[in-house]
C-alpha cells in the first residue's frame, strides 16, 4: 500500500565501525540497519542526473559516466531554503522547488512552491503558499496547482493567475488532488496533466459529498506536540468509503489555456466507475483508463480535447480483478503504446497501435513475470523492465520489438538475488541496485548495453559489519500444504544448537499479491529477535504474489480462509522439528498480517501460545472500498465471504494476544481494534494492548517503531519464555 512521489536513490554511506558487535534493537528497526542514506535524485538525459544536496540548498548536476558534480542551482543566498524536494523540466531550463510540507492525509500534503529560472537563478513563488501538487507545464511558462480544493494556473512570465475551478469544497468536491482511497489503493497523488505543447490541462474531479465521514481524535502528544489540544483534544474529519458504501463520483475535465474554456470529457462513466489513470500521449490525445467498481473490466479511451471526441482503444476483462498497479505503467509512444497485462495468467508486455490493434505480445515467458516496467527506449527500439524469474528473485531485462530478450546487469547469470534499476530519461544509462540474502545493497552505473561504467557505492564497510558471524542469516525453505509448495525462510540464532528446543515466532503478512519471502538484503526486528534466542519463520501462503494469476486468485472472495489454513499448517510443520518447542510457538503480523494473526489464533487446529497483532483489520466491513472489493466484491454481493473475520471468531481465540495500533491511523482505523476488544470484554476475556498517541498506520515517527518491537519482545519473553 504504498505511492512513489519522485524517484529516489541512495547516495552516501552510513559511517559504521567494522568491529564485530552485538545487534541492538534500535539499529535493526530505526534505520541504522540501512546500508545507505537516501538522497533525492531525478534522472535526466544527456548523461546526467540531478540531486538535492544534503543541506537542501543546491541542486547538483552529476555525470552518470564520470560522477563529475557541478551546481545547477544555488539557493543559499535566497534565504528561502532548505528545500524538501524539487523537479527539473526536461529541457533543464526551469526547476520547481518546495518546502514547509504539511501533511493532509495519507500521502497528500501542502507546501510552499517556487519556480526557479535555471539560466538567471531567479526564484519566484508559485502562489501565496500552502499549495498542493504544483506542476510545471512542459514549456516552463505556467504552473498549475491546487488550493482549497480548486485548481489555479499561474503564468510565470507575467505573474497572472487564473482560477480554473470554483466548486471546490472540503469534504465535498476535490479538483486535481485524489481522494483518500485513490491515494492509498490506486497510487495516485496528482491528477494534473499538461498536454505536450502546454496549451491544455487535464485533471480528475472527485465528488465525495455522499461518501461517509471518518473522524480521528488528535491529542497534544509529546512527539511534535499539538499544543492547541493541550486541554481538549482536536479532530480531523475526512471522507473514507468502506466496502459496499458510496465512493466518490469522478469525472475528467480539460482546460484550454488560450480560450480560457473548461469542459467535462464525455466519457461513458457509470456512477461507481473509477478513473485510475490519465495521461497525454505524444500524439496530443488524452488517454483515460476507466475501471468498473468490481475492478474486473478495464477500458482505455483516447480523447481529442479540442473536438471532445472519445474513442475506445483497449479493453481488458478478468474473472477476478485487473492489476491496475501495472496497467497504470502503460507507456504511450509516438506510434503505439505498450501495456503490462496478465491476460495470459502471467504479467507480460503487449504492444498496440493507436487504432486499438494488438501488434504483438513482447514478452512470453511464464517463468519470468514482469514485475516493474521502466519504459520504452525509442532509439534502440526496446522495452526495459524488471522481471521475477522465480518468485524469490528479480532481474533487469530488455526486450526488442521482435520479442528478443536480453538480460542486463546487475542481474546474475542464474537470476539469483534482487536487481532493480533507475533509468535515465533517454535510456543511455541506468543506476543498477543489487542485493541478496547474504549481500548488502550495491549501486553501480551501467550504460545502455549493461556494461558497468562505475560504482556508486559497494557498501564494503557496511558489508564487513553486517555480514559478520554474529548476525543471524536467512535460510530459504519450502513447506508443502494442500498440494502447493509454499516459499518461506527461517532465521536462527547464530549460536543455534540442534540439540536444544527453541521458541518460534511465525511472522506473516499474506495479503493478496504481497510477498515477504525474497532473496534480498534486509536486517530488521527478525534478526534482533533471533539474536535473543528465538527462531523466526516467515511463509508466503496461498494468494501471495509473483507466482501467476491462478495462485494469486486462490483467495478471491474468501480472504482469510486459505492463507489462514496455510499459516496454521506452517506452524504445525515447525512443531514437528526436533529443535522446536511445540508448546512455545507465537505469531506476529502488521495490518493484513495483524488480521492474519487473529485469524490464525482462532483457527481450528492451531496451537499458538500467543500472538502480536499490530494495526489489524478485524472485519473487512471496516476497510476501504477499493482494496476490499478488489478481492471480495461488496458485502451485498458476497455475504458469505464477509462472514469470516476475527470479530466473529473471538470465541475460538486461543493463546494470549497483544494488540497495538496508532490512535491516528487513517488507514486501518482504530474501530477495528476497539470493537475486537469490546467482543473480548463481552465474553469476559482479556488481552494486552498498547496505543501510540497520534501515530498513523506505520507507527514510525519519533523513533516509536523501536517501542513497538520492544513491547513485542517483552510480550514474547513473558509468554514464550516465561520471563
Amino acid at each position: 500500500m504504498k505511492i512513489n512521489r519522485l524517484l529516489t536513490l541512495v547516495a552516501t554511506l552510513v559511517v559504521a565501525t567494522t568491529a564485530l558487535h552485538a545487534l541492538t534493537l534500535e539499529e535493526c528497526v530505526l534505520g541504522g540497519r540501512s546500508p545507505l542514506n537516501a538522497g533525492t535524485m531525478q534522472p535526466a538525459s544527456g548523461g546526467v542526473f540531478y540531486r538535492l544536496s544534503n543541506d537542501g540548498l543546491t541542486i547538483d548536476k552529476i555525470g552518470y559516466r564520470d560522477g563529475r558534480t557541478s551546481t545547477l542551482l544555488d539557493t543559499r543566498s535566497s534565504g528561502l531554503g532548505p528545500w524538501d524536494d524539487f523537479a527539473v523540466t526536461s529541457d533543464a531550463r526551469y526547476a520547481l522547488l518546495w518546502n514547509d510540507e504539511k501533511p493532509i492525509y495519507r500521502y497528500s500534503f501542502s507546501a510552499n512552491y517556487y519556480m526557479a529560472d535555471l539560466r538567471t537563478g531567479t526564484i519566484t513563488p508559485i502562489g501565496d503558499g500552502g499549495e498542493e501538487i504544483a506542476t510545471l507545464s512542459p514549456t516552463g511558462t505556467h504552473a498549475a496547482y491546487v488550493k482549497d480544493n480548486n485548481i489555479y494556473i499561474t503564468d510565470l512570465r507575467n505573474r497572472t493567475t487564473v482560477q480554473v475551478t470554483h466548486d471546490g469544497k472540503k469534504n465535498e468536491i476535490i479538483n486535481g488532488v485524489p481522494d483518500w482511497v485513490y491515494q492509498e489503493e490506486i497510487g495516485m497523488l496528482n491528477s494534473l496533466r499538461w498536454s505536450p505543447d502546454g496549451t491544455r490541462l487535464a485533471f480528475i474531479r472527485w465528488d465525495e459529498s455522499k461518501v461517509p465521514m471518518e473522524s480521528m481524535i488528535i491529542y497534544e502528544g509529546t512527539c511534535n506536540p499539538n499544543t492547541e489540544y493541550a486541554l481538549h483534544p482536536g479532530r480531523q474529519d475526512f471522507k473514507y468509503p468502506v466496502a459496499g458504501e458510496p465512493n466518490s463520483v469522478v469525472s475528467v475535465h480539460c482546460y484550454d489555456l488560450g480560450a480560457h474554456q473548461l469542459q467535462a470529457v464525455p466519457l461513458p462513466l457509470e456512477t461507481d466507475d473509477y478513473v485510475n489513470h490519465i495521461d497525454f500521449a505524444p500524439t496530443g490525445k488524452l488517454m483515460v483508463q476507466r475501471l468498473n467498481r468490481t475492478q474486473n473490466d478495464l477500458h482505455i479511451y483516447a480523447v481529442d480535447c479540442a473536438a471532445m471526441s472519445v474513442a475506445e482503444l483497449y479493453r481488458e476483462q478478468s474473472t477476478t480483478w485487473v492489476d491496475t498497479k501495472m496497467s497504470n505503467q502503460v507507456c504511450y509512444c509516438n506510434d503505439f503504446f505498450i501495456i503490462p497485462s496478465e491476460r495470459s495468467g502471467f504479467m507480460q508486455l503487449y504492444q498496440y497501435d493507436y487504432s486499438g490493434k494488438l501488434l504483438r505480445q513482447l514478452t512470453d515467458d511464464d517463468n519470468c513475470i514482469v514485475s516493474d516496467f521502466y519504459g520504452y527506449d525509442a532509439r534502440r527500439k526496446r522495452c526495459l523492465y524488471q522481471s521475477s524469474c522465480g518468485p524469490l528473485n528479480r532481474v533487469i531485462a530488455a526486450v526488442d520489438l521482435q520479442g528478443r530478450v536480453t538480460r542486463l546487469a546487475p542481474s546474475t547469470s542464474d537470476g539469483h538475488g534482487t536487481a532493480s534499476a533507475v533509468m535515465s530519461t533517454d535510456f543511455d544509462y541506468y543506476v543498477g541496485r543489487y542485493s541478496d540474502a547474504a549481500t548488502p545493497d550495491r549501486y553501480s552505473v551501467y550504460d545502455a548495453r549493461g556494461r558497468r561504467v562505475r560504482d556508486i557505492e559497494l557498501n564494503e564497510s557496511y558489508t564487513q559489519r553486517y555480514t559478520a558471524v554474529d548476525v543471524p542469516r536467512r535460510e530459504f525453505i519450502t513447506i508443502e500444504h494442500a498440494g502447493y509448495q509454499l516459499n518461506g525462510y527461517i532465521i536462527k540464532p547464530v549460536d543455534f544448537d540442534p540439540t536444544r528446543r527453541y521458541p518460534v515466532i511465525m511472522e506473516h503478512y499474506n495479503g493478496p499479491g504481497s510477498q515477504e519471502v525474497r532473496d534480498k538484503w534486509e536486517i530488521n526486528w527478525e534478526q534482533y529477535f533471533a539474536s535473543q534466542g528465538y527462531i523466526i519463520v516467515n511463509v508466503d501462503c496461498r494468494g501471495t504474489g509473483f507466482r501467476g494469476k491462478e495462485f494469486e486468485s486462490l483467495t478471491y472472495l474468501r480472504l482469510g480462509k486459505l492463507e489462514t489454513e496455510d499459516a496454521v499448517a506452517a506452524a504445525n510443520y515447525m512443531a514437528t522439528l526436533p529443535w522446536v518447542d511445540a508448546d512455545r510457538i507465537g505469531i506476529m503480523g502488521w495490518s493484513y498480517g495483524g488480521f492474519q494473526t487473529l485469524m490464525a489464533m482462532s483457527e481450528p487446529g492451531s496451537h499458538y501460545a500467543c500472538g502480536v497483532s499490530i494495526a489489524p483489520v478485524t472485519t473487512w466491513r471496516f476497510y476501504d472500498s477499493i482494496y476490499t472489493e478488489r478481492y471480495m466484491r461488496t458485502p451485498q454481493e458476497n455475504p458469505e465471504g464477509y462472514s469470516n473475520f476475527p470479530l466473529n471468531r473471538v470465541d475460538s481465540l486461543k493463546g494470549r494476544v497483544l494488540i497495538m495500533f496508532g490512535s491516528a491511523d487513517d488507514n486501518v482505523h482504530i474501530i477495528n481494534s476497539m470493537q475486537y476488544v469490546a467482543e473480548l470484554t463481552q465474553r469476559g476475556r482479556t488481552c494486552d494492548m498498547m496505543v501510540f498517541t497520534n501515530q498513523n498506520h506505520s507507527i514510525r515517527d519519533c523513533d516509536s517503531r523501536a517501542v513497538v518491537y520492544k513491547r513485542a519482545l517483552e510480550f514474547y519473553n513473558q509468554y514464550l519464555k516465561g520471563e
